[in-house]
């Protein structure tokens, strides 16, 4: 039998969360409100092909696909003939610079996604792209591009070489899901999966602005899972995301696949189960349940396992078809926040079709601790109509928005304890295919909510990839 705690201080509903239990807000603190500024268009003619229910330039789990720094903005998209490029503009401009960085999409795979990262130790921009359990490709900018833009032409000649590994470190063959993360102190991390899904584990590598070095694994793949239907030998840990807070914490939720389909009610639906957390005080080396208690040690013997206790702060079996890789965010009191979505039992609790029971059925959660400690949840009242993910923001009052597929944007105010969600965009406008690439550190630089998007269309008809803007209470 396996071993799985859900926290104590269980989980409450909306109504029952007060705004002075939440203890994040002033009476006099604004609440949530978007107010659209503008939008820019990276590409008319962007590939487009559907896999995976979604394209290959706005897989909301790329970390970063949209980033700003240092008062520019900066995106990454594959073209109409596959061409990898990167973007720049003015923080706020209307036009882009555009350079390719000499690759080529290799499959019609919307896993391949393309990701940022900043080295703030050297000030380079650094690209991982074209990877779903295999190789990657690899480009960095020369040093200090990213700390002098205005003094340094936005040209190919920036750029290195397309490597297949990371300066010579080549930390699996079977790679996915390159996360960025920029630390505390300077150095750059890259999160990835190893392996295939449903039997994979996480790895950190770190760049200290000379060398890369592989941090090891941390999560782990074994350990028996049983559910009311069954049991499953093999899993892996999917992220919703891996963050550092304002205190310098590292963070991140998750949700376990299990390989073994058996532990379904139903072969149509998806063996996501639970969301879990863990954080670590130490750039990543040893990570904590919820208790404080270390789990796991990265590159060591003992992981985090589906065995361990204390990491479950939202209980739910294989059955409702719980989404993967949705989203996270840390307030300004480096609390943590998330969104979860899946199909709630009053519809019933065996999905057959996880694409059509979701779209039909599914709602996305708020899950966050409060300022006592406890894990809260929150339904947000705003029908999925999609398989696809949310995304999630706070603003500088701790105002929470959830980013729905096709550019819907609903809020909740701090002050309420998040229990007034309501839409404040209903997407009028931008013909968007579905899941939606977010700027996370434009938030903090001036803010304003970027995202880009990419708009309807068939078959593999290119079509047009825009960023839109909306400005937050400031």
């Amino acid at each position: 039998m396996r071993r799985r705690t859900l926290l104590a201080g269980a989980i409450v509903t909306a109504m029952s969360t007060s705004a002075l239990a939440n203890g994040t807000a002033r009476a006099a603190d604004p609440g949530p409100s978007v107010t659209r500024t503008g939008t820019t268009t990276l590409d008319s003619q962007a590939v487009f092909f559907v896999s995976y229910d979604g394209l290959v330039n706005n897989n909301s789990f790329q970390k970063n696909g949209l980033l700003t720094y240092k008062g520019y903005q900066y995106a990454v998209w594959y073209t109409a003939n596959k061409n990898a490029v990167v973007g720049r503009r003015v923080l706020g401009g209307s036009t882009w610079s555009t350079v390719q960085v000499g690759h080529t999409l290799k499959a019609n795979d919307s896993h391949n996604v393309i990701s940022m990262g900043v080295s703030k130790v050297d000030g380079r921009l650094h690209l991982n792209m074209d990877s779903h359990s295999d190789g990657f490709t690899y480009v960095k900018s020369v040093a200090g591009l990213m700390d002098n833009p205005s003094g340094l032409t936005w040209t190919a000649s920036r750029f290195g070489a397309p490597q297949s590994t990371l300066d010579g470190l080549a930390p699996t063959s079977q790679f996915t899901y390159p996360q960025f993360i920029s630390t505390p102190d300077g150095k750059l991390q890259l999160s990835y999966r190893v392996a295939v899904s449903g039997n994979g584990r996480n790895a950190l590598a770190e760049y200290d602005g000379s060398t890369w070095t592989a941090l090891g694994e941390w999560s782990s793949s074994t350990g028996t899972y049983t559910s009311e239907h069954g049991s499953s030998t093999a899993r892996n840990m999917y992220l919703h995301g891996i963050d550092y807070d304002v205190n310098g914490r590292l963070h991140s939720f998750f949700t376990w696949r299990e390989q073994n389909g058996a532990v379904m009610c139903s072969g149509g639906g998806i063996t996501n189960h639970d969301t879990g957390y863990v954080y670590s005080d130490d750039r990543g080396r040893t990570w904590r349940n919820n208790a404080g208690t270390v789990v796991g040690t990265t590159g060591g013997s003992d992981k985090v396992a589906v065995t361990d206790s204390g990491l479950v702060v939202d209980s739910l079996n294989p059955d409702h078809s719980l989404m993967n890789q949705e989203s996270q965010f840390t307030d300004s009191a480096g609390r943590p926040h998330a969104i979860i979505s899946y199909v709630p039992g009053r519809f019933g609790q065996c999905t057959t079709d996880y694409v059509s029971d979701r779209t039909a059925n599914g709602r996305a959660f708020h899950v966050r601790k409060n300022a006592s400690g406890t894990w809260q949840k929150t339904e947000i009242p705003v029908p999925l109509n999609s398989s696809q993910r949310t995304k999630l923001v706070l603003d500088k009052y701790d105002n929470a928005y959830a980013i729905f597929p096709f550019g819907r944007i609903a809020g909740a105010s701090a002050a309420s304890g998040y229990t007034d969600w309501k839409i404040l965009f209903d997407g009028s406008g931008l013909n968007a295919f579905g899941e939606v690439v977010i700027d996370e550190m434009r938030i903090k630089a001036d803010h304003v909510l970027s995202f880009m998007y990419q708009q309807k269309s068939s078959g593999t008809t290119p079509s047009a990839l825009h960023v839109v803007d909306f400005a937050l209470p400031a």
